[in-house]
């Protein structure tokens, strides 16, 4: 787990200190009210809407250099878009929830009232780092909670900008960011709930420092997301659609396409449509439009994977005429990789960068025996308008997330739960259910005037026998 660049990391007994803090506010204050609720969120709808070129300058830093466009798209609107999707439905995922009363208690009544669990958890990654942040933390702030959050020690500019904003607008035992809070002494406060965004590896590290308070956790974890086109697809048209979604901040997106099945026969009209669509939206790898890799060991590392796949036959195809990996600059080159094996890295390893490895198939069972075989992905893509082919593929495979005739944008759709499976990840949120997650929902009971329990009292007798030779019929 990392901590805060070029900062001493913040002690244990600090971190604890906030937390208490935040739970002793927590308990005097109470639950809060929907009105309550709403400035917090209108507070960081604010926030968002005032500061986006901060924002967006923030975040480029970090990266090295990463499109304003690409924040505001990919980031900001979802931010904006998401806070006022929860703020328009609050008073409805509030409400108290009538269950139904087993036959025999005769005017009892149940409810279920979603209540806050108290202090919430963020541990945020870099590759998003203010959607993911934001995200989660609505659902939090929503629910009526507390948050503690750390960022990514590759995101320094951004949490100093949020951690100054946060602490402008929201008291410190409400919402705060920890800069330099080391991984470790975070994940093992005993928060109410915690939310992970980050690689499997860690993730399970995570899971074992929240287990010693029996802290739930949220973990979204990424994987090899598969990409099928289908034979009755245009080729031409979902490539469109597949590599904008891949070359997206140079395909450091956990839920970017991994590797791509094509009919065979089709690989060759495949690339050659692809060096068309991505050197007209990328003229250059230096362009402002395409995005750096965050840093010098993602960077290397990318130049590692594609040297191995290069060793063991696969042949590589570079999307940008003329266009060499940039050591400075950190720039990756779109990449296309054909004749690969599972041997390969590339293969083994989420890839989380612009190199995209093809591979072909006969028949739509290939496809489903080789994802079956690997770890449960985050997201699964198919491109076809095979009604019946469609419902196949969604029934014959486990995923996080699928995504018919496109790719990623179904993350952005606020009234969908957005989680993994497996190594992929555990527990959803966004929207309602990122409500439901961040909430206890506390069942309670009320009993009528008169019990009609009382007739099962003891001693046992004949009322008790043909009372419950009722129960047992019904």
């Amino acid at each position: 787990m990392d901590q805060t660049a070029n900062q001493a990391p913040v002690p244990a007994q600090d971190l604890n200190q906030v937390l208490k803090a935040q739970t002793e506010a927590y308990l005097e204050h109470g639950i809060p009210s929907l009105e309550q609720r709403l400035a917090n969120l209108n507070k960081l709808l604010n926030i968002l809407k005032t500061n986006q070129s901060a924002i967006t300058e923030a975040i480029s830093k970090d990266f090295g250099h990463r499109p304003f466009q690409e924040t505001l798209l990919a980031e900001l609107y979802l931010c904006i878009d998401g806070i006022k999707y929860a703020r328009k439905r609050l008073k409805q995922w509030m409400r108290p929830q009538k269950r139904v009363v087993s036959l025999w208690l005769l005017g009892a009544q149940n409810t279920v009232i979603p209540q806050p669990l108290g202090v919430v958890g963020i541990i945020v990654p870099w590759n998003y780092p203010l959607f993911l942040c934001v995200s989660p933390l609505v659902g939090a702030l929503a629910a009526g909670n507390r948050c503690m959050i750390k960022m990514a020690a590759n995101s320094s500019h951004l949490s100093e900008l949020l951690q100054r904003l946060f602490a402008k607008h929201f008291a410190a035992n409400m919402l705060t960011i920890v800069e330099g809070a080391k991984g470790s002494n975070f994940a093992a406060l005993a928060f109410d709930h915690l939310v992970f965004t980050g690689s499997s590896h860690t993730g399970r590290q995570v899971m074992r420092a929240a287990a010693d308070n029996l802290t739930p956790v949220t973990l979204e974890l990424g994987g090899k997301s598969p990409t099928i086109i289908a034979p009755d697809y245009s080729i031409a048209k979902a490539a469109k659609r597949l590599l904008f979604s891949k070359y997206l901040n140079a395909g450091q997106t956990c839920v970017a396409p991994d590797y791509l099945f094509v009919p065979a026969g089709q690989v060759e009209e495949f690339v050659a449509v692809a060096k068309t669509i991505v050197s007209a939206r990328y003229p250059d790898i230096e362009h402002q439009d395409y995005t750096s890799i965050i840093n010098d060991r993602a960077y290397m590392r990318l130049k590692s994977i594609l040297a191995d796949a290069l060793e063991q036959g696969a042949i590589a195809t570079t999307l940008v005429p003329s266009s060499v990996a940039n050591d400075v600059t950190r720039k990756f080159p779109p990449t296309l990789l054909t004749g690969v094996t599972g041997t390969m890295r590339v293969l083994q390893e989420e890839i989380f960068g612009p190199i995209l490895p093809i591979m072909t198939y006969q028949h739509i069972d290939q496809v489903l025996d080789y994802i079956n075989s690997q770890d449960r992905p985050l997201a699964l893509y198919l491109f076809s308008d095979d009604k019946t082919l469609q419902t196949k593929v969604i029934n014959k495979t486990r995923s996080g997330g699928v995504c018919l005739n496109d790719t990623t944008i179904h993350v952005g759709q606020h009234d969908m739960p957005f989680g993994g499976v497996g190594e992929s990840g555990m527990g959803q949120y966004h929207g309602e259910e990122g409500f439901m997650a961040m909430s206890k929902l506390r069942p309670i009971f009320r009993q009528a005037h008169t019990s009609a329990l009382s007739l099962m009292y003891p001693p046992y007798g004949k009322t008790f026998d043909t009372i419950i030779k009722l129960m047992l019929r019904l």
